[in-house]
């Protein structure tokens, strides 16, 4: 045979070989995996069932235990609803036999009572009997007197009784006369006494307020900043206070001129916080300015509750501490109003004790009576009556209600606190060194100046500035034109001319301003 086929077919051969060989070993190795395969799956089945089994115990227990848990928690509610019961029919059975002992008393009474009655009815017949007699025998005594005398028996008594009453009338008189007299000696001494002891154990300041303020500064470098590009930064001060900046010769400081206390506090602390930021422009005066009249409220809130808790007054309602706390940047004739009400309160409650009443009372409508002059709004009523009102809104004591309208005699007087308070106003306004009448009536001037450019429509903010000798007047740029800010300007010049008295001459200054704002995110 050639040697290539015999080549061929034992290549063939061996590769049928090897294919059967090969067919065989992945046979054995299939066979071998799938009884590995059934004996791990015996196995999970096996791990499964146990595991299940497991649970299933576990579960029976919690079963077991949460209803052993609801049985006990079933039975301590059966117990205490036992317990109320029995308490309930105890109680039912002890109001039982009290109402059954009270029934057996009441019964006894009404036996004693009617016995009572009847022997009460005896003896009214008695008295009825004797009564009779004796009425008898006084109209026998009287017939026989007025045969005696010759007078009937009123003719005499009218006679007796006229005598008596000359006599008692003159008497009376002179008594009360006598009384009187000494009354006045004694009320006016002890007057005086109670009045110089309040006045002697109060201290009270001196009139310290004025219409300037001034701000100190580091260093004259700090002006130019303030001052801005053309004064542009002092102009948008002005503007956004109301307060007059002056800045001078005077080496390291500014002063701030207005007439109004809260303005000039608001402007001094914009200022502190722009310097100690650096950035001084127009926007960032306004926001300062804005964020500073806000820590101001809060600012005199903390004020009216100091000045209430020192002087220990409670139960005071939130607007009326707010109220008082305005006190602080408001003056009367150069007094402060705060210091000036705090020291009415404590006269008044010394001048109640000595005189007996309540010192408490005393002190709150001493400390309330001005309330009228720090209002949030305007109005046509005077301090006295707008203070009472306040009062009365914030629902205070009828007797400080009345004490608050009546201290100026504008409203009827109608509890014994109503006169302290007006003294004691009194007594604190006038002692010497209290007030400065002059500048009061200059504050006044300024604060008619600013309200009567307020009357008009459409003017959203009124500042008199320089002394009052220039007013500024603010429009809203929605409601008013140019042509009507100079018209405006023109009619608000000529009535300050008619109607106030004014040294010199007053600019007037219409400023309208439209602003638009965007943001972009």
């Amino acid at each position: 045979m050639d040697p290539l086929i015999l080549s061929i077919i034992i290549g063939v051969a061996a590769l049928a070989a090897g294919l059967v060989a090969g067919k065989l070993i992945f046979a054995k190795d299939t066979r071998q995996k799938v009884e590995a395969a059934e004996l791990q799956s015996q196995t999970i089945l096996r791990e499964a069932e146990l595991r299940a089994e497991t649970i299933r115990k576990e579960k029976e227990l919690e079963a077991k235990e949460k209803f052993v848990q609801m049985k006990a928690a079933h039975d301590k509610e059966v117990l205490d609803r036992n317990r109320k019961i029995n308490e309930t029919e105890n109680r039912a059975r002890q109001k039982e036999q009290t109402i059954n002992q009270k029934e057996g008393s009441l019964e006894k009474q009404l036996k004693d009572n009617e016995a009572i009655k009847e022997t009460l009815n005896r003896q009214i017949e008695l008295v009825n009997i004797k009564r009779t007699e004796l009425e008898k025998h006084q109209e026998e005594h009287i017939q026989r007197l007025e045969k005696i005398a010759g007078l009937s028996a009123d003719e005499a008594k009218k006679q007796l009784v006229e005598s008596l009453k000359h006599e008692a009338q003159s008497q009376a008189l002179g008594i009360q006369q006598e009384i009187i007299e000494d009354a006045k000696l004694k009320a006016n001494k002890e007057a005086r006494k109670i009045i110089i002891q309040t006045i002697q154990r109060t201290a009270a300041e001196q009139a310290i307020e004025n219409s300037i303020t001034v701000f100190n500064l580091e260093s004259d470098e700090i002006k130019g900043q303030i001052i801005g590009r053309e004064g542009r930064n002092i102009r948008a001060i002005e503007a956004a206070t109301g307060v007059d900046l002056i800045v001078d010769d005077t080496p390291e400081a500014i002063l701030l001129s207005c007439f109004d206390p809260l303005r000039r506090e608001i402007a001094r602390l914009s200022l502190q916080r722009l310097v100690a930021d650096g950035r001084i422009h127009p926007a960032r005066i306004e926001e300062v300015v804005e964020k500073t009249r806000k820590q101001i409220e809060e600012q005199v809130m903390e004020n009216g509750e100091r000045a209430v808790i020192e002087l220990g007054i409670h139960g005071l309602h939130k607007e009326l501490v707010r109220m008082v706390g305005r006190m602080r940047f408001r003056s009367s004739y150069g007094q402060n109003l705060l210091m000036h009400s705090r020291e009415t309160a404590n006269l008044c409650a010394t001048m109640a004790a000595e005189l007996g009443l309540n010192p408490k009372l005393a002190k709150r409508a001493g400390l309330l009576h001005d309330i009228g002059k720090v209002p949030d709004e305007e109005s046509e009523l005077s301090h006295a009556l707008l203070g009472a009102k306040l009062a009365e809104k914030y629902g205070e004591n009828p007797a400080v209600v009345n004490a608050i309208g009546a201290h100026h005699d504008e409203m009827e007087m109608q509890y014994v606190i109503s006169p302290i308070v007006q003294a004691c106003d009194a007594i604190s306004g006038a002692r010497p060194g209290a007030r400065r009448e002059i500048m009061q009536q200059y504050l006044q001037r300024i604060k008619d100046l600013e309200n009567l450019a307020m009357a008009y429509t459409g003017v959203e903010k009124a500042y008199a500035i320089q002394a009052g000798r220039e007013l500024r007047v603010i429009v809203e740029a929605d409601k008013v034109t140019d042509l009507d800010s100079e018209k405006l300007s023109f009619e608000i010049a000529q009535k300050i001319q008619t109607e106030m008295t004014f040294p010199g001459q007053i600019k007037v200054t219409v400023i309208r301003e439209k602003r638009t704002v965007n943001v972009a995110r």
